[in-house]
């Protein structure tokens, strides 16, 4: 019988090879992008110090739509880029988690853009 590879084992491999390459640093931290086929989060972690920044996720109590869809990927974008220039981070490196760059891992990236975070 041929059984299905598990897509999140797979997924967390892809991930593990970009780690090697991908590090946030102080003056340039990593932008940290999880989605699962409910919600999507997204961290902003320096990986120096081992801490977490910023965050924004669609499981916050007034978030108010659903986070499952592209709007509500680009809305968290959104709300990542302005709590990060809040805090004074203006640029960061990109992690998609092992996803594609696609669907609402590409919108919460363009929210973020939008709103005026560099990567």
């Amino acid at each position: 019988m041929v059984s299905r590879k598990d897509s999140n084992v797979q997924r967390k491999k892809r991930h593990a090879r970009v780690r090697v390459k991908i590090s946030g640093t102080t003056a340039r931290p990593r932008l940290c992008v999880y989605r699962s086929n409910a919600n999507i989060q997204a961290q902003i972690i320096d990986d120096v110090a081992g801490v977490t920044l910023v965050s924004a996720s669609s499981y916050e109590k007034d978030f108010g739509m659903s986070g499952s869809n592209k709007a509500a990927a680009q809305k968290v974008g959104t709300l990542i880029a302005e709590r990060a220039i809040a805090k004074g981070i203006s640029e960061v490196v990109f992690d998609r988690g092992g996803y594609l760059y696609h669907g609402r891992v590409l919108e919460l990236a363009n929210g973020a853009r939008a709103a005026g975070l560099k990567f």
